[in-house]
């Protein structure tokens, strides 16, 4: 059996964070650990407190599982901090992780910031340039470019900036990175559009939209699904594939609990 790390918060209320992400990594066949960077008391309709843990434990976690299992592949959720993505990334590059997936989180699904401003900088230029893919949605992108992401042509300018961070190596050589723009946002699309882009070329991949207030952990758990796949040895278009039919299964099948935004059904029947 094939490992995965998620290197995340946790979600009080299990749609989200370390509990969505070992749920999709066991629904993918992937046994899961993981490094919590934070606690928060959270449900469907809040964030009611977050209390981030010492960098020092973040660490030691990071060390206690790379020192024991070999790890197929790594995701980030919430670095909220400049400290704590610091120390996510020098333990990065000092269990040579090459198979990173990183989900830019800034803001729950009930609208509560889950990234300090001033972490953003960090986040591109610590984070991104470790990374084999980035999710980012369009309110994200938005935040990690300076400017509004919204129409085709705006996507794809955004998609191109958001290489450009990641792309070029300390020695300016540039590596194999993808972005990964998801669409969910644009809600008055019929089709929800994710494009992945490689440095060249744009590929696509829609699905039919589900109104359902059922969007928990969304990003979390597509991210955490194309690490699993990764982990199991997929391309990145391949695991991007299979994660999107994942999700939208997850979001079809929701089980209906919560009085917010509920969470998604972590093993639905594909």
């Amino acid at each position: 059996m094939k490992t995965a790390l998620t290197i995340a918060g946790s979600d009080s209320g299990g749609g989200a964070g370390i509990q969505a992400d070992l749920k999709t990594f066991a629904a993918h066949g992937v046994f899961g650990t993981s490094v919590i960077t934070a606690i928060t008391a959270q449900n469907t309709r809040e964030v009611s407190g977050v209390l981030e843990l010492p960098v020092e434990i973040i660490a030691q976690q990071f060390d206690a599982v790379c020192s024991d299992f070999e790890i197929g592949a790594v995701k980030t959720g919430m670095l909220s901090s400049t400290a704590i993505i610091e120390i996510v990334a020098q333990k990065v590059r000092q269990w040579k992780i090459e198979k990173l997936v990183v989900d830019p989180v800034m803001v729950a699904k009930s609208g509560d910031k889950l990234l300090r401003d001033d972490a953003v900088q960090a986040m591109r230029e610590l984070i991104f340039p470790l990374a084999l893919v980035v999710t980012p949605n369009l309110p994200e992108a938005g935040v990690l470019c300076g400017e509004k992401v919204e129409t085709r042509s705006e996507r794809e300018a955004a998609s191109r900036m958001i290489w450009e961070m990641g792309a070029l190596t300390e020695t300016k050589n540039r590596r194999e990175f993808y972005v990964m723009l998801k669409g969910g946002h644009d809600e008055k699309s019929e089709e929800v559009i994710d494009l992945l882009f490689d440095g060249e070329s744009f590929q696509e991949y829609s699905a039919s939209r589900i109104n359902s207030q059922n969007t928990h952990g969304t990003g979390c758990t597509f991210s955490a699904a194309i690490c699993a796949e990764l982990a199991k040895g997929r391309s990145t278009p391949d695991a991007v594939a299979t994660a999107k039919k994942y999700i939208s299964a997850a979001i079809a099948q929701a089980p209906q609990i919560g009085q917010g935004h509920g969470p998604l059904q972590h093993f639905p029947v594909l």
